[in-house]
């Protein structure tokens, strides 16, 4: 997988990759996304907090297509979304996501699970997809793990697998949506030290998380969504310091609290 320089990802440089043009989306009455403008380029990290229910997984799984939108355009590297068929299915090989509960196929093995993509959707051999996916698990920590069932592994054991799962796709990139809420407090540092890995590397990143630490370690930029909107754009040094919004400065009020 081909990666931009350090120094380009640093700076946040790079063409843009996803953009979402005033994004759409309602619940019945309730407008879940308002107005959402976002770019986020090449090699750049976005961490996108915000209280509950402000919308933040929303975003993220329509980036997927995992939710329809009203209105508005979402593009990746270029092209909108496509809306059904085999389109569909390669723009998600291209978009990999990580959930908050892993996803994993409990009747197969780990190294099935992360195989199994890359075999059915990118025609891989299964043994370049084999030899691709002992390297990813290697790199997660859990390459001792392979011919074992997800019911074996720890919660922070099973999401490195889902994340290495993903990255077999060789995607353009990551999404993660709340990947640490599920995981007990020992697991959640390991699983994070794996994301904060993969944002050295110049992986492409939209993240959802109430992880303030990763937030300022890993991120380009912060993203703070309430009430469905995204409410100010900032770099992490900014945001955690010089708040612009009242809504902002409430929420890191309480969140941040000893």
């Amino acid at each position: 997988m081909t990666t931009p320089d350090d120094a380009a990802v640093r700076s946040g440089a790079g063409s843009p990759l996803v953009e979402m043009i005033d994004v759409q989306k309602w619940y019945g009455e309730l407008h879940v996304l308002a107005d959402i403008n976002l770019t986020v380029d090449q090699g750049e990290v976005v961490v996108v907090i915000g209280p509950s229910g402000s919308g933040k997984s929303t975003l993220c799984r329509t980036i997927n297509r995992l939710e329809t939108i009203d209105a508005g355009e979402i593009r990746v590297d270029g092209a909108p979304l496509p809306a059904e068929g085999k389109a569909l299915a390669r723009h998600r090989a291209d978009v990999g996501m990580v959930f908050q509960s892993f996803n994993l196929f409990a009747h197969k093995t780990i190294l099935e699970n992360v195989t199994l993509g890359p075999v059915k959707v990118r025609r891989h051999s299964k043994a370049d997809a084999e030899a691709r996916a002992h390297e990813l698990l290697d790199r997660v920590g859990v390459g001792e793990q392979a011919t074992k069932y997800p019911a074996q592994l720890s919660g922070g054991q099973q999401q490195r697998v889902a994340i290495a799962r993903a990255l077999a796709m060789e995607p353009k990139v990551m999404l993660f949506d709340e990947p640490t809420s599920a995981l007990d407090p020992e697991m959640i540092s390991e699983v994070l030290e794996v994301m904060v890995d993969l944002a050295g590397r110049g992986m492409t990143m939209i993240v959802v998380t109430h992880e303030m630490g990763f937030a300022r370690t890993a991120a380009n930029r912060v993203a703070f969504m309430a009430d469905g909107r995204i409410v100010e754009t900032a770099s992490p040094e900014e945001f955690f310091t010089n708040p612009q919004s009242d809504r902002a400065k409430d929420f890191l009020g309480k969140i941040l609290k000893h």
